[in-house]
């Protein structure tokens, strides 16, 4: 099996890395010829595409969305963090909510494609070593999304896991966003088997074990006690990870 994991990785790593030299261009495309709605579209389309890539690996993404989304206002989506792959699927599933993510300031330079869409797609850059840098950015990110009724999308574990087990959540992240958002929603999400496309490490990549999000019930940031807000998400999330 890994023999055949060696042979599929390198196969998924050219495909992969080819999507990102090819959609980097057409995003500046998007950008400069049609503003952010054309930026976005050119993102949502590459993302489908890189969802599409792990079928090289076997990989199926399982996007399970029960819930009625509210519409029009911003949705704040927290979720657990196992891999790269935890992103594409949240970016084109819940695409029609214009998910932000809040992402650490050393993805937005050197990564074709990637490092453009945080810099000029509306994502928080954030120096995890300099709280008053992370705090501010914060802050206007949570303005931003409040103002063109985007959502953001946050894991609170700061990091990923790499073996699947939840970590603690980290709040401040969090209680910045909601507070220039009390009108919004929490969504929680939870995410399964991402950890395994890294189970060898960097390479060769896992192969045959779905990836599966599952959407919850969404919560009125208004409707709880910030701390009794963020123990509810935090439980629903993890009560989900198997």
């Amino acid at each position: 099996m890994k023999i055949l994991s060696y042979i599929l990785s390198s196969i998924f790593g050219l495909v992969f890395f080819s999507l990102l030299l090819i959609f980097h261009p057409l995003q500046w495309l998007g950008l400069k010829l049609f503003g952010h709605e054309g930026h976005q579209k050119v993102v949502n389309i590459m993302n489908w595409f890189l969802i599409k890539s792990l079928l090289i690996l076997g990989i199926r993404v399982q996007f399970e969305n029960k819930q009625e989304l509210p519409e029009n206002t911003t949705l704040i989506f927290v979720a657990n963090h196992q891999s790269t792959f935890d992103i594409p699927p949240i970016i084109w599933y819940l695409r029609r909510h214009y998910p932000k993510f809040v992402s650490k300031k050393e993805l937005g330079k050197g990564i074709p494609s990637i490092s453009f869409n945080l810099k000029h797609g509306g994502a928080a850059l954030i120096d995890r070593k300099d709280a008053k840098q992370a705090l501010s950015e914060l802050g206007k990110f949570a303005k931003s999304i409040n103002k063109n009724k985007w959502s953001a999308a946050i894991f609170p574990e700061g990091t990923r896991s790499r073996t699947g087990k939840p970590k603690p959540f980290s709040v401040n992240g969090l209680k910045m966003i909601v507070k220039y958002n009390p009108e919004a929603f929490v969504v929680p999400l939870s995410i399964n088997n991402s950890w395994k496309v890294f189970k060898y490490g960097k390479f060769p990549l896992g192969i045959g074990s779905p990836i599966k999000i599952r959407t919850h019930k969404p919560i009125k940031v208004d409707s709880l006690p910030f701390d009794e807000l963020i123990a509810k998400v935090e439980t629903t999330i993890k009560e989900a990870i198997y």
